[in-house]
């Protein structure tokens, strides 16, 4: 599929077309300050919703120094919940008279790196896609035979025929209409495995973007064995529960084209054009 953008597209077609960034965090006392004030530095940008999934530390306050609106849980939630949460207060603060804001989905310890993300607003804005994801470089010092990976990717293909090369990616630019499509959202970890699958199956536009980010990366030590277990049981639980629904493309209004003709960093479809 073509990632040109439809004709007579231009880089400001949409000037009134705001971004809300929401960074779901816990205990990022020590990040979250530079990744507020690297997403208020974002293009478009006109608010920073950080949501404190029940840190012990003193994430709220710091993220609140830098300039974001902040929202706690008492005691946290996940990230899926606080992603909702998130989108909830970007609803309740959106113009009356302008179009809903985009929905900019960035993980808490990115720090500086997460001015990257800019690079998924375009696609979204010029019309190429309704989803985009951000992949990042390959990252010194991470742990892991990459199985949670294969699993997701395996998995997102099984349902839409679309391989995606970063399915984990919590960096992700959406339509607020992409949004309530896949709301919601997977639970824990399972989150961007849902979002991709449900967002597809929807008949949505994704695209993947390289975004030079960088981020804490979990290593080979315990906390790093049981990070990647508990990830890998939130993946497996999303895909089960939407086998159990039916959720995915049949493969009567599957694309086949789009299928064969996918390749990294272009826009795809699942779903195959409705015939006039």
């Amino acid at each position: 599929m073509s990632s040109t953008p439809p004709s007579g597209s231009q880089p400001d077609q949409s000037p009134d077309q705001r971004v809300a960034v929401v960074i779901p965090a816990k205990d990022e006392a020590e990040r979250i300050a530079a990744t507020v004030r690297a997403c208020r530095a974002i293009p478009r940008v006109d608010l920073v919703i950080v949501v404190d999934d029940g840190s012990t530390d003193s994430t709220q306050e710091h993220a609140r120094a830098a300039g974001a609106v902040t929202v706690r849980h008492s005691v946290s939630r996940g990230k899926a919940s606080a992603m909702e949460t998130g989108a909830s207060v970007v609803a309740m603060r959106d113009y009356e008279d302008g179009p809903a804001r985009l929905l900019l989905f960035i993980d808490a310890d990115l720090g500086d790196s997460a001015a990257a993300c800019a690079e998924l607003v375009p696609p979204i804005i010029d019309g190429i896609a309704d989803m985009s994801v951000a992949v990042p470089p390959k990252q010194a010092g991470a742990g892991g035979r990459g199985r949670v990976v294969r699993a997701a990717r395996a998995a997102i293909a099984s349902a839409t025929g679309w391989a995606p090369v970063a399915p984990l990616s919590g960096q992700r630019c959406l339509t607020r209409e992409a949004y309530e499509d896949a709301s919601p959202l997977a639970e824990g970890w399972g989150v961007e495995v849902g979002l991709s699958i449900d967002v597809l199956v929807a008949g949505h536009a994704v695209i993947e973007v390289p975004c030079d980010i960088t981020h804490r990366v979990s290593g080979n030590d315990r906390a790093g064995r049981l990070h990647r277990a508990a990830q890998y049981k939130d993946v497996v639980r999303a895909v089960i529960s939407r086998r159990m629904r039916r959720i995915r493309v049949p493969a009567s209004n599957l694309n086949d084209d789009a299928v064969r003709e996918q390749m990294p960093f272009r826009a795809y479809r699942a779903r195959q054009a409705a015939k006039a």
